[in-house]
């Protein structure tokens, strides 16, 4: 962050100044408008959802718990390549449709996919996941006791939903809205591929077609203070989260059994982000990849698989054992300084790949243009570049991006063991790496297998940050679904698109079966 603002205060203003003459306004309401249009959309999928499954029971209840999720596996970028085939002039719905009525291609109107509000409904589809997590674990550990007051006091079920239940999951609804909304800032393929202006394509374009860093810094710098605003409203809800408390006595409210007309209709509403979220993506995908070219075994395409492997087991790798490190201090020395490392470390989630490239790269180009001067003055020799263009430094902008999910992860089961464990440890003389090598590690096994898996996924479905920065002729299954997209080869590009979606799927289904463990404990709750 101290390199985009140094590098922005120090940039030519040249750039910028064309750019806020031209299309610098355009970039700020596009931006702003996809905020809006995905915090709506996510908000009332997510909590409408989760309060579905959670407070009602209608058919197929149970599949819709954690089918729900199953939009996560799809990075956003993807579902638009799906859908543009799908949907665009030459595509199956628009063919259907001149078939049928027989009419040429001027003679109706039809959405446009390639628009913001095309982008938006992309978004929605992958990112509502968020809210319904949030929300649903929200509804969960509601308590019966403010419900069954609001029922004795001649309120339906739908009123009680809007008067009590909404009300006390606000916190998490707006935690979840807010990081679907720092996704959407941070996105780059989908809103690249659709032909959108935002600010996340303004920084690759001042860097790479334009070729004025300065410029790129200072559109990274606006999109850093809109993702550290974000930032900051999520931390605010997150600590007022706890102020809606489910009070002393907790009891699970009986679910509402939906009849009639309400019952399908739940059954829609549940199964409208799934089929167009899920199932048809995968479908349509499939079905252009039968119909294309690419060779999934080729040497080429074994090259792409090869780097995406080694790039996103790499990062986990390093990644997560900075995030042991980081809760380890923060345990071990709890103070000031661990809890500061530890929020600063959880920043990078908020921020876009393209904001961390141009963070990265800036110091960097200049270590090694001042090696590569120091090195001709005193040795006659040319160092090149040392730093810049090499995996360990894309390693770092991963690790930036995703440490937060990391250092969550492990959190989460490090919070579950008593600290009596560290004392007893202590008192028996073990060091402290003694007792996180011997006591946390192999009780946190499952922890540290999660947050792996979890950062090898997202790292293999990151576009922005491996787009400017990746070594020379080292590509991706990432970067080669953009490039073949660009050039409109979309059936091609479905090809490295379902290998994506393929990896992604892992740590969905892991959290498919926590879903299902935590349902059904509380439908035991309930029956007890």
């Amino acid at each position: 962050m101290v390199a985009v603002a140094l590098a922005a205060a120090f940039g030519s203003t040249e750039t910028l100044s064309h750019l806020a003459d031209t299309v610098l306004w355009r970039y700020t309401m596009t931006t702003i408008s996809l905020m809006v249009l995905v915090a709506i959309g996510t908000a009332v999928i997510g909590t409408g959802t989760a309060w579905l499954v959670t407070m009602t029971r209608f058919p197929g209840v149970r599949i819709f718990e954690v089918s729900l999720t199953l939009p996560f596996a799809f990075p956003a970028y993807v579902m638009g390549y799906a859908y543009t085939d799908f949907l665009d002039h030459p595509g199956a719905v628009q063919t259907a449709l001149r078939s049928i009525t027989g009419w040429g291609p001027r003679d109706y109107w039809f959405p446009e996919i390639r628009s913001v509000e095309g982008a938006a409904f992309m978004l929605i589809l992958v990112l509502y996941p968020y809210v319904y997590l949030l929300a649903r674990a929200a509804f969960m550990q509601e308590s019966a006791t403010a419900n069954l007051a609001a029922r004795t006091m001649g309120r339906g079920p739908w009123a009680a939903f809007r008067q009590i239940s909404l009300p006390m999951a606000r916190p998490a609804i707006a935690g979840g809205v807010l990081l679907a909304v720092m996704e959407t800032i941070a996105d780059f393929g989908t809103v690249s591929y659709f032909g959108i202006q935002t600010f996340a394509t303004g920084i690759y374009t001042s860097w790479f077609s334009l070729a004025d860093r300065g410029g790129a810094a200072q559109l990274a710098l606006c999109l850093l203070g809109f993702a550290l605003f974000l930032a900051v409203l999520e931390q605010v809800q997150r600590g007022a989260a706890r102020n809606y408390g489910a009070g002393k006595r907790f009891e699970r409210l009986p679910p509402v059994v939906l009849t009639g007309w309400r019952r399908w209709g739940a059954v829609a509403f549940c199964g409208f982000p799934v089929v167009f979220g899920f199932l048809l993506p995968l479908v349509v995908l499939f079905q252009m990849g039968l119909g294309s070219e690419q060779d999934l075994l080729s040497d080429r395409y074994l090259g792409f698989i090869r780097n995406s492997i080694v790039l996103a087991g790499v990062a986990a790798f390093a990644t997560v054992t900075a995030a042991v490190l980081i809760a380890s201090y923060r345990r071990l020395s709890p103070g000031r300084m661990a809890a500061a490392s530890a929020y600063i470390a959880r920043i990078g989630y908020a921020v876009p790949g393209g904001v961390i490239a141009v963070g990265l790269l800036v110091p960097f180009a200049a270590l090694d243009n001042w090696i590569d001067a120091r090195a001709e003055a005193w040795f006659g020799i040319s160092t090149g570049l040392i730093f810049t263009g090499t995996i360990t430094v894309l390693v770092m902008a991963y690790m930036v991006r995703f440490m937060a999910a990391a250092l969550n992860t492990y959190d989460a089961g490090l919070s579950t063991v008593n600290p009596n464990m560290d004392a007893v440890a202590r008192t028996l003389g073990e060091s402290p790496v003694g007792m996180l090598r011997r006591v946390h590690l192999p009780i946190l096994r499952p922890s540290l297998y999660t947050a792996l898996l979890i950062v090898f996924v997202d790292v293999m479905k990151e576009l922005p940050a491996t787009l400017i920065m990746r070594p020379f002729n080292f590509d991706t299954l990432a970067v080669q679904a953009h490039r073949l997209a660009a050039d409109e080869r979309l059936a091609g590009a479905a090809v490295p698109s379902l290998v994506i979606v393929a990896v992604g799927l892992l740590p969905v289904i892991l959290l498919c079966r926590a879903l299902a463990r935590r349902a059904t404990h509380a439908r035991l709750a309930v029956v007890q």
